[in-house]
């Protein structure tokens, strides 16, 4: 935790030191008042001068403003410091999040990405904002008026011996007790988003398979995991703050009790009595004060572990120190060479001997059994992840050596699922080339077969479009998803098995349409219809990890006994011939 406040909390440096400053001040002031009142009772009411009294409590009065002007500024600047913190360390964990490949991803997992950006960082912000206003305030309080106590009686603070070690043997226990819980309580956090996640984004699978109590059940459990750990958090804070409050009491009631003795024998005033008992409360207060800031240490410093993992965390693709610029006039030819990858920890590759190349002008299809490592294959190619060995290259360079940004900017990439961003159907499509004239919009649209629904919907391009596309079906987010790549104009096509949804006939006629605009790019197409890439110029077919077969359909009918039985399994003899 000490790394990310200092790293985080070191530009608003001039923020914090007024702040000390401030703090300092209003404590001064706090410890400086008990002392005048005690002036006053000893010097002014004992001997009735009035004069003395309103001359004293003018000072008072004057005083009293100093500290509520102080700590007004004081928490307003640690207010606005600690904000600012909590801004920073958001902001850093987004871009960090923003460099991750799907191997960190699914590292972290989404939901706790998601609650190490919301709930942990709010655990560091207010550990931060309580620190500023009371952490720094409560020693200075708590030594101030330990060396003001002794000023006004050095025999009585005997008492403060015994009670401060006491408490602090006690704190020490609690907090003990209280950081493992608190690591336990961030983790079923995680818990609960992750239940809570796949219900809402699973909940047509789960309405179709009535497993509504089965879910509710699941969340039933991890909620309940969290309510049982954080009331054990609470029942220990609740028998602490009134074991706190009564060595309060008791040690006010010892100082009162030996405090009238002292007074009886004239060895100490009587308002040096009033004052050392102000002294003691601020003591104790400070110290109470102290413990409920430790109590947040360690939920928040549990919560800053967390967040330092996702920022120490080195993506496994990484952008090159040395990057190769692409040559001029850029074509997109793509070559696979002896290329193997493994995911992290898998001990057998998840791809091994991988060997072709692909040139514009030419649509090449992957086909293969599922599982058999076709979706994995193109996700390599804008770097979703790193090969293990070998090389993939675009245009002559490995796409290790060249900068990312130029490679996306060279590949229009469809995903099996199409996901579509909150906002209108034209911001949409505008992810492609945020440019793009609204008739640009139109063509892209009408290359994708999707002119006719979008023209149907209320405001057209300026249509909404919720989270996810979850208001338009299956078949026209795929549809609104490839005119997006259409709008960015790519030299590189990758459909991954984009067409699952569309019907045969609107199959047809966007490959048709498809066919004439991508006519000088490299077109990758992974598919499980063979019927759909019976024209491609080659197709790759794949088994196992491994490319078992490469040629146009009539030649691998000759010579790949795996392709033809995918084809048979999907086709009668006739519509083969």
């Amino acid at each position: 935790m000490i790394r990310l406040l200092r790293t985080y909390l070191y530009p608003y440096r001039w923020q914090l030191g007024l702040v000390m400053i401030l703090l300092l001040a209003q404590a001064i002031t706090n410890l400086f008042l008990p002392a005048l009142n005690a002036d006053i009772i000893n010097n002014g009411v004992r001997t009735g001068n009035t004069a003395y009294i309103m001359r004293e409590g003018g000072i008072m009065l004057a005083v009293s403003a100093l500290m509520a002007i102080t700590a007004v500024a004081g928490v307003y600047l640690g207010s606005k410091a600690s904000m600012a913190f909590g801004r920073d360390v958001r902001a850093a964990i987004f871009k960090r999040v923003g460099t991750f490949s799907q191997t960190e991803v699914n590292q972290f997992g989404t939901p706790s990405l998601i609650t190490r950006n919301t709930n942990d960082v709010q655990q560091v912000q207010t550990l931060v904002m309580m620190a500023l206003n009371m952490m720094i305030l409560a020693p200075i309080m708590a030594i101030g008026g330990i060396i003001m106590a002794i000023r006004e009686d050095a025999a009585l603070s005997a008492i403060l011996f015994v009670v401060l070690p006491l408490m602090a043997a006690f704190i020490a226990i609690v907090v003990s007790k209280a950081m493992p819980l608190f690591k336990a309580v961030q983790i079923k956090v995680d818990r609960i988003n992750q239940v809570m996640r796949e219900t809402l984004s699973g909940v047509r699978v789960i309405r179709a398979f009535v497993r509504d109590d089965y879910e509710q059940k699941r969340f039933d459990v991890a909620n309940r995991d969290l309510t049982d750990t954080s009331i054990k958090v609470n029942q220990i804070f609740a028998f602490m703050i009134p074991s706190l409050f009564g060595i309060l009491n008791l040690t006010t009631v010892a100082v009162m009790w030996f405090g009238s003795i002292r007074i009886a024998s004239g060895a100490m005033p009587i308002g040096n009595l009033t004052a050392y008992l102000t002294y003691i409360t601020l003591i104790l207060m400070s110290v109470m004060m102290a413990t409920v800031m430790f109590a947040m240490v360690p939920r928040a410093a549990a919560s800053a572990d967390r967040i330092q993992a996702v920022l120490d965390t080195v993506p496994s693709v990484v952008e090159t120190q040395s990057p190769i610029a692409i040559a001029a006039g850029v074509c997109g030819q793509i070559e696979f060479r002896d290329v193997e990858f493994r995911y992290p920890g898998a001990e057998d590759p998840v791809l091994r001997n991988i060997n072709f190349s692909a040139g514009p002008g030419e649509i090449t299809a992957i086909v293969g059994s599922t599982g058999s490592g076709k979706s994995t294959l193109v996700n390599l190619i804008p770097r979703f992840y790193d090969v293990s060995s070998g090389s993939v290259l675009v245009d002559g360079v490995d796409i290790r050596q060249m900068r990312q940004e130029d490679l996306w900017s060279t590949i229009g990439f469809i995903p099996q699922r199409a996901f579509l961003f909150s906002g209108t159907v034209a911001s949409n499509l505008r992810y492609g080339d945020i440019d793009a004239t609204d008739e640009e919009l139109w063509h892209a649209l009408e290359v994708a077969q999707g002119k006719t629904f979008v023209s149907d919907m209320p405001g057209e391009l300026e249509a909404p479009i919720t989270q996810g596309g979850t208001n338009v079906s299956g078949g026209q987010r795929q549809r609104l998803a490839i005119a997006r790549a259409i709008v960015k104009k790519p030299e590189i096509y990758v459909f991954d098995d984009s067409f699952s949804a569309l019907d045969f006939k609107t199959d047809a006629q966007l490959r048709a349409a498809l066919e004439h605009e991508t006519k000088n790019a490299t077109v990758l197409v992974v598919a499980q219809r063979v019927s759909t890439v019976m024209q491609a110029d080659q197709i790759i077919v794949m088994d196992c990890g491994a490319i078992v077969g490469i040629g146009t359909h009539e030649e691998l009918m000759e010579t790949s006994e795996t392709y033809r039985e995918i084809v048979f399994s999907q086709l009668s003899a006739e519509e083969v011939a």
